[in-house]
């Protein structure tokens, strides 16, 4: 988002009171605010109004000193993508935090309870902006301009896509649409599969109505909305119990034939030039530059918590200087096994001690460091423990400064919908089907995304290679540290149970076996308790 978007977003308390002077024209003495009553006055005030709902996922609030929309210890510590990051890469075997605060070693370890915090967090910011949009919609309905029409099917792609995360991280949900108002109420629970039907319905019902492929972005357009819907079938075995494999396959090749292109370095779509303006893969991001969108939040809580004073120094890997090296996100052992392997991506060459960073690795996508030790003595043990990941970066994919360089905060914008996740999804779908015609184009689909990785032909597979373990082994190199893996890992039953172990998986130093009720985390104690609507119930196992 730019500038003006960022900062005129709406004071939402004043959409959610009703003016009893409605009928005078009231114009507001700071032109910067938006009252309810002038809302539908300029479709400029709508854009900047819609700003809100966007921002709600990447920033904590907006206002002097972040005017957190939550309140919170640290506001940026509890944002929806820094806790989403957590619960989806810290429970697998990607990544473990060397952190103490409370609730990190929970998620290390598959440990978790009702009451951790990070659960509560999310689902409140994920309610929250259900809630932004549900309020945008009902004031915008009835204003034909086609701007503003654009901007509320926007709105509803965000509420679907806060929806989307919601049931797969939670399954039952508090379910509202515009029609409930926003005001003191109880919502009702909506299951895992009544809000899976609604989501498909709203994104259907609007993807004609979004801009066609790249025409608006940071803003989503309607190949968003068909990544978002492949994405739904693609897990929607999972979460109605019925695969969806066809549809998957329909949608992501929807947006494979919608003009983009995957970009000529993979390092671009994690630099600050990865947006969709200067990248040709980059299909909708949560929009970060050092001016606008500051925080420690995005891409700049991975970079930073994913540095340290001595093996990835953040000034010399992504080139932030300030508030630096926070040593606390590292890789376990099990994502290096993942990414390099001595035959497949170094030739028949041994790894050299010297090749701290895998320079010589055939496979480019290895963006890792030796640290003190390979294996990690303990959950919470320094972050000079384990496997270092430099993947994100505050620089141009050239190495250069962004434009709008800040020492503290990334200007790199967080990757949602990239075309290498419409390849791979085919690809995973079309292998599910069945048959040697789709088989043989799932190998197509994924031989695009390893060329681009080797840089040639040598990394190819054929057919006999494709299986199960090796689509969930590539989704693992091409999208580690970009907030998937865990849904992954539940999609192809690797998450929990014994048959698939990574170091301190349930508490134990070689990983042990989980239940597998923790598939979907549990409700957060005090949202259970307070809405009777929930009788009680929490998720089967907590």
């Amino acid at each position: 988002m730019n500038k003006k978007i960022i900062i005129f977003g709406i004071i939402l308390s004043a959409l959610m009171i009703s003016s009893c002077v409605k009928d005078l024209d009231v114009t507001p003495k700071d032109p910067t605010k938006i009252l309810e009553g002038n809302l539908n006055d300029d479709p400029v005030y709508m854009k900047q109004a819609l700003a809100k709902i966007y921002a709600s996922f990447i920033i904590s609030g907006q206002g002097a000193n972040g005017g957190d929309d939550i309140a919170a210890s640290d506001g940026n510590f509890f944002t929806t993508m820094r806790a989403l990051w957590n619960l989806q890469e810290i429970t697998t075997d990607e990544a473990i935090c060397a952190w103490g605060d409370v609730g990190i070693a929970d998620l290390n370890t598959q440990t978790w309870s009702p009451s951790n915090p990070f659960l509560t967090a999310l689902y409140q910011r994920l309610a929250l902006s259900i809630t932004y949009a549900n309020d945008f919609i009902s004031k915008a309905q009835g204003n034909s301009d086609p701007a503003v029409v654009k901007y509320v099917a926007e709105a509803r792609f965000l509420r679907a896509l806060a929806y989307s995360w919601a049931i797969d991280l939670f399954g039952q949900f508090p379910f509202t649409t515009e029609e409930d108002g926003v005001g003191k109420f109880f919502p009702e629970i909506g299951t895992r599969t009544d809000i899976f039907n609604y989501i498909e319905d709203e994104l259907l019902a609007i993807e004609n109505t979004l801009g066609v492929p790249k025409s608006s972005y940071p803003q989503a357009d309607q190949a968003a909305a068909w990544m978002l819907l492949a994405r739904l079938y693609l897990n929607a075995e999972v979460y109605t119990g019925t695969p969806r494999w066809d549809d998957c396959v329909i949608y992501a090749g929807k947006v494979i034939d919608a003009g983009y292109s995957l970009a000529t370095d993979y390092r671009q779509n994690f630099s600050a030039d990865n947006d969709g303006r200067h990248n040709p893969e980059m299909i909708f991001a949560w929009e970060q530059d050092g001016t606008n969108v500051q925080g420690y939040v995005g891409t700049t809580f991975i970079i930073e918590s994913s540095s340290d004073a001595r093996y990835i120094r953040a000034e010399d890997f992504h080139g932030l200087t300030s508030n630096t090296n926070w040593n606390g996100n590292r890789a376990r052992i099990q994502l290096l096994d993942l990414l390099v392997d001595t035959i497949a991506t170094y030739g028949n060459v041994t790894i050299p001690a010297s090749d701290s960073t895998f320079s010589l690795c055939l496979d480019k996508r290895v963006f890792l460091k030796f640290k003190k030790a390979r294996n990690i003595p303990a959950p919470s043990a320094s972050g000079d423990y384990g496997i270092g990941v430099y993947k994100f970066t505050a620089r141009n994919a050239d190495g250069s400064r962004a434009v709008n360089y800040n020492t503290a905060f990334a200007s790199t914008d967080f990757p949602i919908f990239r075309l290498a996740d419409a390849y791979m999804m085919r690809a995973e779908a079309l292998y599910r089907i069945g048959g040697a015609a789709n088989i043989d184009a799932a190998v197509l689909d994924i031989n695009r995304i390893r060329e681009r990785a080797y840089g040639n032909t040598s990394g190819n597979i054929t057919a006999a290679d494709l299986d199960l373990d090796f689509l969930i082994d590539e989704r693992g190199r091409e999208f580690y540290y970009e907030a998937q893996r865990r849904t992954d890992l539940v999609r192809f039953g690797k998450f929990t149970g014994g048959d698939y172990l990574w170091q301190w998986k349930g508490g134990a130093f070689a990983g042990t076996s989980t239940a597998d009720h923790l598939d979907l985390f549990p409700i957060p104690g005090d949202e259970l308790s307070s809405n009777p609507n929930y009788n009680g119930q929490n998720n089967p196992g907590y």
